[in-house]
């Protein structure tokens, strides 16, 4: 299949480097449709590829975009779920993930490894020439394993040395797209203490009106102090119907630039800074994704290009100036919205929200507050900001801020509780508290003392997991008699800290059980080599994330094909 590309969009960047335009075939054989984009804002992370859509269902034919070997397979319960990498002789790797299944020598390359450590969950690297694919070869079954919300494949390209992620457009991917992408909302934002823009010391929704030429006139800032601005803003192609992430924008002052975002390509270390590029605090109350196109503190993102002052505009007595976003995706259709600016000195009717407490964060300082009998720790670079920290505990719950503040790398909190008994102290974790769920945090435990690392603010306490795993048949067919069926099924779960591990035994002999999360189900695709015929023997155990376990064992019939 020879894939178009369009080179109407005006930016240099475009041909920074020579992408090849004939090398790689479509990874599925139905028309292509996005239901996630490259760079598109995600939880925590700047989406990596395309997320294609599989029709609603999983068991699609998967294909080798292009001649390689099989690189990397990785099998997980989370993340990619079962995902493969293809690395190619021109220099790019291929990923394919939330895969059903693989098939031939790829998938036996799998169950050998799974085998050997005794692991559903593995991953391992290959050498040119173990596991080679052709162009167009059938490598896998599409699915829906891992952190998937739904069936659908992704696929991204990497750089084979670097491990960048880069755009699959510039593969000449065969989206059609004629559609501008969309500035639904637009925000101003006073920065600093003596800043005020329209009467107001919090950030402030500004009206658009659509003009003749397509363009949008934001409603007048009148302002004094320092301002930035902030894009709730979308894409969406000709064929896909989905609200998608962006590709390029540009804020400009007097027909300069000020502050730029592409998303051509971006190592994989820096997809979290997804929580600094936008407003995270809205976010998290509103669930809507305000683009900031300014900042306080330099963060050291390579997809922002040409930033001037952060992004920030300084209004003194006398400024006037029209300030300028443009949206544009890669094809070239593009968005652009006006914004006037001036000076005012009428005061705020809008105070400045948030509380003052006596823990105040330096974004660049390490940072170590303590009471009673919790601890928490901050190293510099922990936040995008500097911030005042509320810091309370209170009824055995430590109030370490709420989750409305991002942390880019682990903090530390401890804490120490001399009346846990010390034969529940292996069963006691730090947990995270959302209302009356509690959520299980991996916890260090040396005596009465307790920590974890976390990147997520909140409330937490002490908790305590006695209560082993529960194990129970899927859908037992009568008199335990499986020679009709293809595998076996069980649901497992785990209330409190979540299953850690699962081994499943036939007639005394580790067999594979595929672990799935979301359906909290384990299966085994039955195998001749580990089956008597007639009575076969099971056992499963299951263990959670404090070391409670749970036997299951039980009988059943199978009749071997003659």
């Amino acid at each position: 299949m020879r894939w178009m590309l369009f080179f109407c969009f005006s930016t240099t960047y475009l041909f920074s480097q020579n992408y090849p335009q004939d090398y790689f075939q479509a990874p599925l054989d139905i028309p292509l449709q996005l239901s996630g984009n490259f760079g598109e804002l995600r939880p925590n992370h700047f989406h990596a590829g395309f997320d294609f859509k599989t029709q609603q269902r999983e068991g699609l034919n998967v294909y080798a975009a292009a001649e390689g070997y099989v690189s990397r397979i990785k099998i997980a319960t989370n993340g990619y779920g079962k995902a493969i990498y293809i690395t190619h002789p021109n220099g790019y790797t291929t990923v394919y993930g939330h895969l059903q299944k693989a098939v031939g020598a790829i998938e036996a390359k799998i169950q050998e490894l799974q085998y050997a450590e005794k692991s559903f969950a593995v991953e391992a690297y290959f050498k040119p020439g173990e596991l080679p694919v052709k162009k167009g070869e059938l490598i896998a079954i599409s699915g829906n394993t891992g952190g998937s919300d739904g069936p659908h494949l992704h696929f991204e390209f990497r750089d084979s040395k670097t491990e960048k992620i880069i755009n699959p457009l510039y593969f000449g991917i065969p989206i059609k797209d004629t559609k501008a992408p969309t500035i639904a909302n637009l925000m101003v934002y006073p920065v600093g203490a003596n800043s005020v823009a329209n009467e107001s010391k919090r950030p402030t929704l500004l009206s658009l009106s659509l003009q003749a030429d397509g363009s949008y006139l934001a409603q007048k800032v009148k302002a004094t102090g320092t301002i930035g601005f902030a894009i709730n803003a979308y894409d969406r192609d000709d064929v896909s119907f989905n609200n998608n992430g962006t590709y390029f924008t540009q804020l400009s002052h007097n027909g300069a630039p000020t502050f730029e975002v592409l998303f051509d390509q971006m190592p994989f270390d820096e997809a979290r800074y997804v929580n600094a590029f936008i407003d995270y605090e809205r976010y998290k109350k509103s669930h809507q994704r305000f683009q900031k196109l300014f900042y306080n503190y330099p963060y050291p993102w390579s997809n922002l290009r040409n930033v001037r002052e952060g992004g920030l505009i300084n209004v003194s007595p006398n400024f006037v100036s029209i300030e300028r976003i443009e949206v544009s995706d890669f094809n070239g259709n593009k968005v652009r919205v006006d914004i006037p600016v001036e000076y005012s000195n009428m005061p705020a009717k809008i105070e400045e929200g948030g509380i003052k407490t006596p823990y105040f964060i330096k974004c660049k300082t390490d940072a170590l507050f303590e009471k009673e009998n919790a601890t928490v720790y901050f190293q510099a670079q922990t936040f995008y900001d500097d911030f005042y920290l509320q810091f309370e505990v209170k009824n055995g719950e430590v109030q370490v801020h709420q989750d409305i503040v991002p942390a880019h790398n682990s903090f530390t909190v401890t804490i120490r509780d001399e009346s846990v008994p010390v034969a529940l102290r292996s069963k006691t974790y730090i947990a995270s508290v959302n209302g009356a769920k509690l959520g299980y945090n991996t916890t260090n435990v040396e005596g009465a003392t307790f920590s974890i690392r976390t990147r997520t603010l909140g409330k937490f306490k002490l908790a305590q997991d006695v209560l082993p795993p529960k194990i129970v048949w899927y859908k037992q067919p009568k008199n335990k008699d499986w020679t009709t069926s293809k595998s076996l099924n069980l649901t497992i779960s785990d209330d409190q800290t979540g299953v850690a591990k699962v081994n499943g035994y036939i007639n005394n002999q580790w067999v594979l059980f595929e672990y799935e999360p979301k359906l909290k189900r384990i299966t085994h695709v039955f195998d001749d080599r580990f089956l008597n015929d007639g009575a076969n023997n099971l056992k499963i155990e299951v263990v959670d994330h404090v070391g409670n376990s749970t036997i299951f064992e039980s009988t059943f019939n199978r009749t071997k094909k003659k």
